[in-house]
């Protein structure tokens, strides 16, 4: 299994942070499983990496060329993938995984999984979503996401969909318990979510 994880390039400010993806790293690399990742060696990013190759798993970095260039942090991968752009880095991210992982991190963890979000949402990626929501780090989005439903911005909005385990033993859990089977719909052969063409849905939010 590939599992795309998006997660800070700076630890947080608190100790549990980096303990999550240390453990999260572990988990991954225990099981022989493949993390897909920005590239980087700092931050969560660099805890997370190193832990899965620590454990016997593979890495893949994903990382855009002007990144390297200007002396980001990097360190040995089974793979580092050299792209051009922010925007292919993140296709490559999404083509190459199975389950897409959220840690605590900035506004690049959260454009990056809330294109995932948008995704899943339009069936162009498998549910669900994961959201790990150490020390209530999520809690705000959540909240957020409520309040886009309750105003009619996403109608048919389904909690199932987006995940908020508040530990890495839960998200592992979950992962464990997902089907073996999981598909989705392309832009070319789109197969619409039910609540597309429910009276309600008069744009897609």
């Amino acid at each position: 299994m590939n599992i795309t994880v998006y997660c800070g390039s700076n630890p947080g400010d608190k100790e549990c942070f980096k303990q999550a993806a240390h453990r999260l790293g572990n988990w991954i690399g225990a099981r022989g499983d493949t993390l897909v990742y920005g590239g980087s060696s700092v931050g969560l990013m660099g805890v997370l990496s190193k832990s899965v190759l620590e454990s016997g798993g593979n890495v893949i970095g994903v990382e855009p060329n002007f990144f390297i260039e200007a002396g980001v942090a990097q360190h040995e991968l089974t793979e580092l993938i050299v792209v051009k752009t922010m925007n292919e880095r993140k296709a490559k991210m999404i083509e190459l995984g199975d389950v897409f992982v959220a840690l605590p991190g900035g506004v690049g963890t959260l454009e990056e999984i809330s294109e995932i979000m948008v995704r899943v949402r339009l069936n162009l990626t498998p549910a669900p979503c994961f959201f790990l929501n150490v020390d209530g780090f999520y809690e705000s989005l959540k909240t957020l996401i409520q309040e886009m439903v309750n105003r009619g911005f996403m109608p048919g909005f389904a909690w199932d969909d987006y995940l908020f385990p508040t530990s890495v033993d839960e998200l592992t859990s979950l992962i464990q318990a997902l089907p073996e089977q999981r598909c989705a719909s392309t832009e070319d052969e789109w197969d619409e979510p039910v609540w597309v063409s429910s009276e309600e849905a008069f744009y897609f939010g």
